[in-house]
């Protein structure tokens, strides 16, 4: 099973909460989460794009880095893992993320991805001026294709004279290609977005919610399954979740119901308000889910609890047919990478010690 970590590369991680862990991002906490990341073997790190946060009294996402500029950072000073940028279509034209992600695989041979975001919070586009209008929630996943075919034209021929309905190429040039695959993530929760991923990307992450509730993931990873075999793809599911942990279960437990206690409902509420602007979402899209949450800090899968009560229930999602990996977030993250990579791998068997899987 694939590793991955997702970086707090927006203030206070994914606990929207006033009494959880209040921190600041950084280049500092980012490189310290991705070199122990890297150390204990995880296969990749991923760093999202907020552009517009949720505010409240946490302030929550308020204050985010900027997704490329920060993976060619760690590129520098990362050997092993792989890293992946994320970018919000409709803020950046597809040849200058082409030029980008090239650059950076010269920084990282191999080692560079790009997440494709279709963009759900009109609010961020809108402060700039270049929100399309209510209508690009129905067509958003044209738009994308429209923009990934013209990313792989570039990366793999050097030039690109698409010709659509989003985009139009004239001999459209980036040079050098990258050095290596760009791999391609989505998070595609919707069978629209579902299909997609299976069609155009690599990787898609699913979502699954509750507290350490592994069966609600499978009819997720069945969905996607079923869109590949209509595509004829292999696009390969990897699951967003949350890990608190600690030396018993009652003291995980105890953690989690502290940040209950702390939810920012104003922000909660902000965040509705955006995706409530969707009124065509399907039940299973971000939104949808969204909107349908409970007031709680996270609408992500979370396992709360013990060292060996989570490496057990790691093992229980190594087993869902058609999971590849996980990407995992902590309440702290540098002491949740170090609780995770010293006491949970030891004792997960789906997850061989990095010396022996070298």
């Amino acid at each position: 099973m694939k590793l991955g970590v997702f970086l707090p590369i927006g203030n206070n991680g994914w606990l929207i909460s006033t009494t959880s862990p209040q921190y600041m991002p950084s280049f500092e906490l980012s490189r310290d989460v991705t070199l122990k990341a890297e150390k204990f073997g995880f296969d990749f790190a991923l760093s999202m794009i907020k552009l517009r946060g949720f505010g409240g009294p946490s302030r929550y996402w308020d204050f985010n880095h900027e997704s490329f500029t920060l993976m060619a950072g760690l590129a520098a000073v990362t050997t092993r893992i792989k890293l992946f940028a994320s970018v919000a279509v409709l803020s950046i034209p597809p040849a200058l993320i082409a030029r980008m992600a090239s650059t950076i695989s010269s920084i990282a041979p191999g080692r560079f991805g790009v997440n494709i975001v279709t963009g759900w919070q009109k609010a961020e586009y809108e402060q700039m001026g270049i929100w399309p209008g209510e209508e690009h929630f129905a067509r958003r996943y044209e738009y994308g294709e429209e923009y990934v075919t013209v990313l792989k034209d570039l990366w793999t021929t050097g030039m690109s004279n698409h010709k659509g309905q989003y985009f139009q190429m004239t001999d459209c040039r980036v040079e050098p290609k990258p050095m290596g695959k760009i791999d391609l993530i989505s998070a595609g929760q919707s069978n629209r977005g579902m299909k997609f991923a299976a069609e155009y990307t690599d990787y898609n992450f699913i979502s699954a919610g509750g507290i350490n509730d592994v069966s609600q993931v499978a009819p997720h990873t069945a969905r996607l399954m079923a869109a590949n075999t209509e595509a004829g793809k292999s696009c390969e599911a990897m699951l967003l979740m949350m890990v608190i942990a600690d030396e018993t279960d009652e003291a995980a437990m105890a953690k989690w119901k502290h940040y209950v206690a702390g939810t920012d409902l104003e922000a909660l509420a902000w965040r509705d308000g955006q995706a409530a602007a969707d009124v065509k979402a399907e039940a299973h899209s971000t939104v949808g889910r969204m909107v349908r949450s409970e007031r709680e800090p996270t609408t992500m899968l979370r396992l709360v609890g013990s060292y060996e009560t989570v490496a057990k229930q790691m093992d229980e999602l190594a087993a869902v047919p058609g999971l590849s990996g996980v990407m995992l977030t902590f309440d702290d993250f540098l002491i949740g990478m170090e609780q995770f990579g010293t006491r949970i791998m030891p004792l997960m068997k789906s997850r061989l010690p990095i010396a022996q899987a070298a």
